[in-house]
């Protein structure tokens, strides 16, 4: 085998294993905004975000602590960059989408957050990356826009005339532009600190920028009722959503980069339709099967895109 072909072969298993992994953040995400909606009188908002992130944190403290110690003085160096990442992509991100969970349903909260966090992304790529889209990624982001209007609307256009934001709307756009930064953010991470040891510092620091606000929610507005269920969601929030979904969708960044990966957040909300068929029983009409569809031939014609052959946007990083 020439070494052309050795290198083709490998960059596209190295590709094949990006998508692989984009579909599985997709897929515990998912979760993320029927859980959101489905604990609103049990847990305040800013105490669902802590408790999953601490949660999340402590899971990272056997898979990073060591890599830790041997980046600390890397870390050190780069704090203020790590602060802002923890800001944007753990304190407020997750926060703003718990929040919204409180003044719309579910299924819309994944349409909209979905919706608008990969155009924010590819518009802040553009600007600070310089990371220019292609004929066939523009022409993917369309078709995924319409699938998704169209689920918005559920198959008719004439309520899009009189569709209006909501405030629970408003909140799911400053989640989405938040996720777009933290996006931005593990981009630019610095090559002298691995993945695991990134997000250990991240899930910790957002915790601990969440910890005030917290405790004024405890004693102030919404004080938890704790039970059984409510700690198993917060597990699941804890491992799945925050450490398998980072994991995977950090990874998914680093193998295919930003641009096409963000793409992928427009699966959500067809995911999250399909398992509240499964776990709430609500019906799988038409018109989310057409969404599906128009999502997929979207998401096609992003990764046949001309620029999946250009591997020079790619991080270089271990992950």
């Amino acid at each position: 085998m020439q070494p052309t072909q050795s290198a083709d072969n490998g960059r596209f298993s190295r590709e094949l294993t990006g998508i692989a992994l984009g579909l599985l953040a997709v897929v515990v995400w998912a979760g993320n905004f029927v859980i959101a909606r489905g604990v609103i009188h049990q847990i305040g908002p800013i105490s669902l975000a802590f408790f999953r992130w601490i949660i999340a944190a402590i899971i990272m403290v056997p898979l990073g602590l060591r890599s830790f110690r041997r980046e600390w003085m890397e870390i050190r160096k780069n704090l203020v960059y790590l602060f802002v990442t923890a800001f944007f992509g753990i304190t407020l991100f997750n926060t703003l989408v718990y929040v919204a969970g409180h003044f719309t349903g579910a299924i819309n909260m994944a349409m909209i957050g979905t919706t608008s966090s990969p155009i924010f992304s590819l518009l802040l790529a553009y600007i600070i990356l310089k990371e220019k889209p292609g004929k066939l990624r523009i022409a993917g982001v369309i078709v995924c826009i319409i699938g998704i209007v169209w689920l918005l609307v559920r198959g008719s256009w004439e309520q899009l005339l009189h569709f209006r934001l909501a405030s629970g709307d408003l909140w799911l756009l400053a989640g989405a532009f938040c996720f777009a930064i933290y996006n931005i953010q593990v981009r630019r991470k610095p090559s002298g600190i691995s993945n695991t040891t990134f997000l250990l510092t991240v899930f910790s620091l957002g915790s601990v920028l969440l910890f005030p606000a917290m405790l004024w929610e405890q004693f102030y507005r919404t004080p938890v009722r704790w039970s059984p269920s409510l700690i198993g969601i917060l597990f699941y929030l804890g491992a799945l959503t925050s450490v398998v979904g980072f994991l995977a969708w950090n990874a998914t960044i680093a193998r295919i980069g930003i641009g096409r990966t963000v793409l992928f957040g427009y699966l959500i909300p067809i995911v999250a339709s399909l398992e509240a068929v499964l776990l709430l029983g609500e019906k799988f009409t038409r018109h989310h099967l057409i969404s599906a569809i128009l999502v997929a031939i979207g998401l096609v014609l992003t990764n046949l895109s001309p620029e999946r052959f250009n591997f020079r946007t790619s991080v270089q990083q271990e992950v």
